[in-house]
């Protein structure tokens, strides 16, 4: 097995033991903070019944008692029902991660779509006016907080006495379609892309910045190869493993990032969902939302790893180099 093979089945052997470490913090934490769900609710209307009901769900027991308790359920892929509406846990999470991952992919493409024929125009003309106006209005766009660009968003495009012209609220319309749908995503994962773009253009930038002065390109240029083969077939092709390895860590930032966009734009996706949970002290929620986003993050970084090797045959084969 080759030294890539190695680093990958390494990357997943220390999954686990990560994703373990993640939900013991998590979970700590969460019954560290002040405040009781069931204090919270209006059905305790006494203390006996308030007992009863902190007993009923566990949490009188100490939280290293309950976390093994939960461990053990997890294990079986049970991961319970919710302390504020008693609804199966893994049923919130089956509506929510969906919303999640539609609003973070489609905002991660449109980003890197844009953000390699930029970065690439960037690197290629540096000194140029454009150039200049273009890598300030990154970095303008990568210092903006989200919050306050999706609020302006709304007061500009979705208001009345502004340019109406989207949706205020939620994912779809009643009785709306694929169109409504997507007339809906629009500013949303506009909001999303705007960050993820910066970063994204500047990083693209830099690998082919480096790559154009590598010896190969030099030498395809003294070639007489077209400037368009060099850029693309060269450049870019030499410049691969680390935006593989960016935009594979990217979709989970995305997928954390959009807890502010969701709670704006009311999409009901697994950001909404943890905002909701942490407020109530859901503890069952909180749990499952933490364990899923750091799987994907992990899930992330090892599809990252693999996408590295199969853009350079260098990483494949060690001794060819």
């Amino acid at each position: 097995m080759n030294a890539a093979g190695r680093t990958i089945l390494k990357r997943l052997a220390l999954a686990g033991p990560t994703l373990l470490g993640i939900t013991v913090l998590t979970f700590a934490v969460a019954h560290w903070a002040p405040g009781d769900p069931l204090g919270l609710s209006e059905d305790a209307a006494s203390s006996s019944g308030l007992e009863a009901a902190r007993r009923a769900s566990g949490i009188d027991r100490p939280w290293p008692e309950q976390y093994l308790t939960w461990l053990v359920h997890f294990a079986r892929a049970d991961l319970g029902r919710s302390l504020v509406d008693q609804r199966p846990v893994a049923e919130k999470i089956g509506e929510a991660l969906p919303r999640t991952l539609l609003l973070s992919g489609l905002a991660l493409a449109a980003a890197w779509l844009l953000a390699v024929p930029l970065g690439a125009w960037l690197a290629r003309w540096p000194t140029s006016r454009r150039a200049r106006a273009v890598s300030a209005s990154l970095a303008l766009a990568s210092g903006l907080p989200t919050f306050w660009v999706a609020m302006l968003a709304l007061f500009v495009f979705a208001n009345p006495r502004r340019l109406d012209w989207f949706p205020f609220q939620g994912l779809r319309s009643e009785g709306g379609g694929l169109v409504d749908l997507a007339w809906h995503l629009v500013l949303p994962v506009l909001v999303l892309t705007s960050p993820t773009l910066a970063l994204a253009a500047r990083h693209v930038e830099a690998a082919m910045r480096q790559a154009l002065s590598h010896e190969s390109v030099l030498a395809a240029r003294a070639r007489g190869i077209p400037e368009r083969s060099v850029v693309w077939r060269h450049a870019f092709r030499n410049s691969l493993v680390p935006l593989v390895t960016l935009l594979g860590l990217q979709l989970p930032h995305l997928v954390g990032g959009s807890v502010v966009v969701e709670r704006v734009f009311g999409i009901p996706g697994m950001g909404l969902l943890a905002f909701e949970a942490v407020g109530t002290r859901d503890y069952p929620v909180v749990m499952a939302v933490a364990t899923v986003m750091g799987a994907v993050t992990l899930l992330a970084m090892v599809l990252a790893d693999v996408g590295a090797v199969a853009a350079d045959p260098r990483l494949r084969h060690p001794e060819g180099r």
